[in-house]
C-alpha cells in the first residue's frame, strides 16, 4: 500500500494506528504504522491501548489470524466471498478452528458471512 501510495502520491488513508506484524526489515514511513515482529500477543497491550474502546482490525493471511485466534484474542470474523474457483479450495485458517455463524448477507457479487470464533478444534 505503501509502494502504491508513494507511486500515486496519494496519502495514507487511516488516521488510526496501525501494526504490521512482519519478519522482514522494514522502516516505517508514516507516523502512525508500527513494523512489529512476533506473536500477537507481544504486542497486544500497545494495540489495544491505541484502539481505546474501539474494535481491532486484523488485516492479512490465515496465519496471522489464526496467531490472534490462538491467543484468545480474535472474536469474530467478517468474511467477504469473492466469486472465484480456487479448484480444491483453501482453508481460512492453516489450523483447524470452530465458528459459529452470526450473519449472512449479499453486497453485489460477494457474499458476506460473521463468525463468531469459539476456538480451536479438539
Amino acid at each position: 500500500m505503501l509502494a502504491h501510495n508513494e507511486k500515486t502520491g496519494e496519502k495514507w488513508a487511516y488516521s488510526q494506528p496501525s501494526w504490521v506484524f512482519t519478519h522482514a526489515d522494514l522502516e516505517p514511513t508514516v507516523d502512525n504504522v508500527r513494523i512489529v515482529a512476533g506473536k500477537p500477543d507481544e504486542h497486544y497491550d500497545a494495540i489495544a491501548e491505541a484502539a481505546g474502546d474501539k474494535d481491532i482490525w486484523v488485516v492479512g493471511g490465515g496465519d496471522l489470524a489464526a496467531q490472534w485466534a490462538e491467543a484468545g484474542l480474535l472474536q469474530e470474523l467478517i468474511l467477504y466471498v469473492a466469486p472465484v474457483t480456487l479448484g480444491a479450495g483453501r482453508p481460512l485458517f492453516p489450523r483447524p478452528f470452530d465458528l459459529r455463524l452470526v450473519e449472512l448477507a449479499r453486497n453485489k457479487a460477494f457474499a458476506c458471512a460473521r463468525y463468531e470464533v469459539v476456538g480451536p478444534r479438539t
